[in-house]
């Protein structure tokens, strides 16, 4: 009797998963314990074995799709038995039920044959590189049309929400189409290329990937579709000069021009073949003096007597502005932080922390050879012990529940070229200064050269954001869902101080306690404060 498998649940945050590679194809036999197939999950690649035995009949996820947990991933059982109730009533082919279309029975045989993928084609989805990825940008492709790959070559550098990742090939064969060209982005699962044999019908692929739908590469989407017959002089001046030859545009060139209201003649295209690409159109600079030239009917003076005055010189110039692409890592940071913001009652705690000893103790420390400790380090520590006194501030808001978290993983806030990330200090609390100085380093470094795996940037019960170091005496930060708080921390300022009755110079540091009201009160929130301060101004206490 056949077996139904489904995507399996491959780790415990896991809610879909990716078919990497399949190492088993429809007709074979598969033994107990045979590799099936490589299963992307949020958190690694994953090799996905049988424990059933028999003939592989169906695949229900083709290789580089995804599918949440429980979707019907495969069917194992006798060669030659009927699982068409197990699949909605058909046993076609994967390819053949792809591509189902409404059409009339009188032409449904003809079209399912049209629309069929060729054998040796494979058609590439843009992957799911992360758990939270709903998007992705090419960035570079390392391939190009007509290149040959091997299986395993990088095809290009994709950046999701939260990295740039190198994104290889699970087959071998010709580049036959780009999808998404760089600097584009696309929802997971979007056509993002084509490999096959050398001079297969592209045409042909894309129709059938498309459900029937004619599709035609973007490269060939201006020779092929005839300019409609209109009155609308602006779009004809964007696609045909003068001599009546046409203009060789990208769609996204024609877009710009038509917004900054630029003749696509007036351009010179540095794409192949002189195509007009989106980067001539926005260094293209117009000659501002056939454009200011006055008419010779303007320049006639008055006959009247007019007074003369001294010449005014006005600021003369070009107004502009441009608009930026936003990155998936920005798009994805405003979402959250909207979602935060909106969601979680803000409130938020400041003090004012005594920094004398911790200066002193600094000093000390790094005086010892091979260690190097910063006053981050120190306010990670101390919120760590801070947090394991005062748990209500570990917690995550569930609606009917409230998790209060027994581990301390803290966030740090990093800045990085396209916004922040955070990387996560996992058990904080079980490290001493030099560890936390050290770990911090390395992922700040990472996240930087955007090298951090999505596990890294996972888990956390707290977050630091300091900006001390950039000048900020104060500041408040948006909570990171879903923690209950979090710290923002100021710059170290020498200033007159009353000690003991006396003024005197001391150094200061301002800390700003944002916290959930769901979760946090107000009394919970200053008593973490509290406790937060006797460790920094003690650090002494944190070394025991």
């Amino acid at each position: 009797m056949a077996e139904v498998i489904n995507m399996p649940r491959l780790s415990d945050t896991m809610e879909e998963g990716t078919v990497a590679k399949w190492l088993k194809q429809v007709g074979e036999k598969v033994e107990e314990g045979d590799i099936l197939a490589e299963i992307e999950t949020d958190k690694a690649t994953m090799e996905f074995e049988s424990f059933n035995e028999g003939t592989l009949l169906h695949i229900g996820i083709a290789e580089g799709e995804g599918a949440p947990v429980d979707t019907l991933l495969a069917i194992i059982g006798e060669e030659g038995e009927d699982i068409s109730d197990l699949i909605g009533g058909s046993a076609a082919p994967v390819a053949e039920e792809a591509a189902v279309v409404t059409q009339t029975p009188a032409v449904e045989a003809e079209a399912s044959s049209l629309t069929e993928i060729p054998e040796g084609v494979e058609v590439i989805s843009m992957p799911r590189l992360s758990d939270t990825m709903e998007e992705g940008t090419v960035a570079a492709w390392l391939k190009k049309v007509g290149d040959l790959v091997e299986e395993g070559d990088i095809l290009a550098e994709i950046e999701t929400d939260k990295a740039t990742m190198e994104f290889e090939s699970f087959y071998s064969g010709t580049l036959l189409h780009i999808g998404i060209q760089e600097g584009e982005g696309a929802p997971v699962d979007s056509l993002l290329a084509i490999i096959g044999p050398e001079g297969t019908d592209v045409n042909a692929v894309l129709s059938a990937s498309s459900g029937g739908a004619v599709a035609v590469p973007a490269e060939n989407k201006e020779a092929a579709v005839e300019a409609p017959k209109s009155d609308v002089t602006s779009q004809a001046s964007n696609t045909v000069v003068s001599d009546g030859s046409r203009i060789f545009a990208s769609p996204l060139a024609k877009r710009i021009a038509s917004d900054k209201g630029i003749n696509l003649a007036d351009i010179k295209g540095s794409g192949d073949n002189g195509r007009i690409v989106k980067r001539d159109v926005e260094s293209f600079q117009p000659n501002i003096a056939s454009s200011t030239s006055v008419p010779e009917s303007k320049t006639e003076t008055a006959s009247a007597p007019v007074t003369a005055m001294a010449p005014i010189n006005l600021p003369v110039g070009e107004e502009g502005s441009e608009e930026v692409k936003n990155s998936q890592m920005r798009k994805v940071i405003a979402k959250r932080l909207s979602e935060s913001k909106f969601a979680a009652p803000h409130y938020y705690l400041t003090i004012e922390v005594d920094m004398d000893n911790a200066k002193a103790s600094r000093a000390q420390i790094n005086g010892l050879p091979d260690i190097k400790v910063s006053f981050n380090d120190m306010v990670l520590k101390a919120c760590a012990m801070a947090l394991k006194k005062h748990p209500q501030v570990n917690t995550t808001w569930n609606n009917d529940t409230t998790r209060y978290n027994h581990h301390v993983h803290i966030g740090v806030a990093v800045a990085v070229d396209d916004g922040l990330v955070v990387p996560v200090l996992k058990f904080t609390d079980q490290m001493n200064l030099t560890t936390i100085g050290g770990a911090v380093r390395d992922m700040a470094g990472r996240a930087r050269n955007k090298k951090l795996t999505p596990a890294e940037m996972e888990g956390s019960t707290f977050t630091v954001s300091n900006l001390g170091m950039f000048g900020i005496l104060e500041f408040t930060s948006i909570i990171n869902q879903p923690n209950s708080a979090i710290l923002s921390v100021g710059a170290i300022v020498e200033k007159p101080v009353v000690k003991n009755g006396e003024i005197v110079v001391g150094n200061t540091m301002k800390v700003t306690l944002a916290c959930d009201h769901r979760t946090v009160d107000g009394a919970t929130g200053a008593q973490f404060l509290q406790t937060l301060r006797a460790y920094l101004e003690n650090p002494v206490t944190m070394l025991a």
